[in-house]
């Protein structure tokens, strides 16, 4: 069977890079388990694709297109995406944050019969939404988005309230967590994986790219004081930051001069993420600005307390005094202080990695948000089946 004959539908799904990222991870997951009876994809870059990154995906039959765009706006590159979708005759054209909501353009052109725009946080120049600039921009393509779907309450309330989105065109979808490849530590050493010795040892951990954005020097910094203050925290305190960037080769050298560079490990990318996590007893985001955190639901499902910034949707995600604390953004006391509560009550720590557990069991599957995804994709192909226009026209 060709793809012109091939009666599944085809999703097209826009992003920026597809790469190592929480929005990324989330495409993969959706086309790993999507049904493959039911649906075909494709991934459309405005930028690159990793071919690493793009192993993760374990279908054989997706197809990649790296458009290698310069920077600018994607206007210049119209007539190339009409061509595309009009190759490619895709019946939903998904694009994913602003970097990629251009795109919705040529798919309207290109007569693309649903497009969806998935909003999953703050652009890296607006952290907190507040850009009157790209307000507007949002506005300008509403016409050309039948649905949004919004990654987080907050998101969902900036769509509507700020945007001017009508609330039906809106769907609030979780971020889903595979728990089978996140899970608890079960019997083997958890620490093998990593460098340090010591059947006593507390290990701090945090995952993502090391950008000013998620201030990972927040951590490195209460860190320090904690291990300065105490001979027990020195002697039994570990820190590991998993993730590469620009924020790296800095937060080296603080941990360096605070004399603390045999305590702590940052390993840059990796892709043993389930294995590492099972590795912390504490997992921290301390980012200044977040949407729906991926590695906050992988910290959860491993059975980890986690420690999060009140930004974004943390709040939805983490329960204050219950699967773990939220803390102000760049308050590396409060960060201190929480980290040392957990350091100093193990009981409390486990006992809180194992409510987190359960709440992603119950909120956060991956199944839940699969099957959210394939309702909207349904709903709005339904006008079109029941018209013959798939099976007729594009097929």
């Amino acid at each position: 069977m060709t793809a012109a004959t091939d009666p599944r539908p085809l999703i097209a799904h826009v992003v920026f890079r597809f790469d190592v990222g929480g929005l990324e991870n989330g495409v993969v997951n959706l086309i790993n388990h999507l049904p493959e009876r039911k649906w075909r994809h494709a991934v459309i870059a405005v930028d690159d694709i990793a071919p690493a990154f793009r192993a993760r995906v374990r279908r054989g039959d997706v197809t990649y297109v790296a458009l290698r765009k310069p920077p600018g706006y994607l206007l210049w590159r119209y007539p190339q995406l009409v061509r595309l979708f009009r190759a490619l005759r895709p019946d939903i054209v998904h694009t994913r944050n602003l970097a990629a909501l251009e795109a919705t353009v040529p798919a309207w052109i290109a007569g693309v019969p649903a497009r969806v725009h998935g909003e999953h946080g703050w652009d890296v120049h607006d952290i907190d939404g507040a850009s009157n600039r790209f307000r507007w921009i949002r506005r300008l393509y509403r016409p050309f988005v039948q649905r949004y779907v919004a990654l987080s309450e907050q998101i969902e309330s900036y769509l509507a309230g700020r945007v001017g989105i009508a609330r039906e065109a809106i769907v609030q979808i979780y971020n889903g967590v595979d728990t089978a490849r996140f899970h608890a530590p079960a019997g083997a050493d958890a620490r093998a994986c990593l460098p340090f010795a010591g059947r006593d040892l507390f290990v701090v951990g945090t995952v993502g790219r090391m950008q000013p954005v998620k201030d990972q020097l927040s951590l490195v910094r209460a860190f320090l004081r904690l291990i300065g203050r105490s001979e027990e925290a020195r002697r039994r305190l570990r820190l590991v930051i998993v993730g590469d960037g620009s924020v790296r080769s800095q937060a080296q050298r603080e941990l360096e001069e605070g004399g603390a560079h045999d305590l702590a490990w940052l390993p840059g990318s990796r892709d043993d993420i389930p294995e590492l996590m099972r590795s912390f007893d504490l997992f921290v985001l301390p980012s200044l600005s977040e949407g729906i955190s991926n590695t906050i639901l992988e910290a959860m499902a491993s059975a980890l307390p986690v420690v999060a910034t009140r930004v974004g949707g943390n709040a939805e995600l983490v329960q204050d005094g219950s699967t773990g604390a939220l803390i102000g953004p760049q308050d590396v006391d409060g960060l201190a202080a929480v980290i040392e509560r957990y350091f100093e009550n193990a009981a409390l720590a486990r006992q809180h990695g194992i409510a987190g557990r359960r709440l992603v069991e119950q909120r956060f599957s991956i199944d839940s948000m699969v099957a959210a995804y394939g309702s909207v994709y349904e709903d709005l192909l339904r006008p079109y089946r029941s018209g013959g226009v798939l099976a007729q026209g594009r097929h």
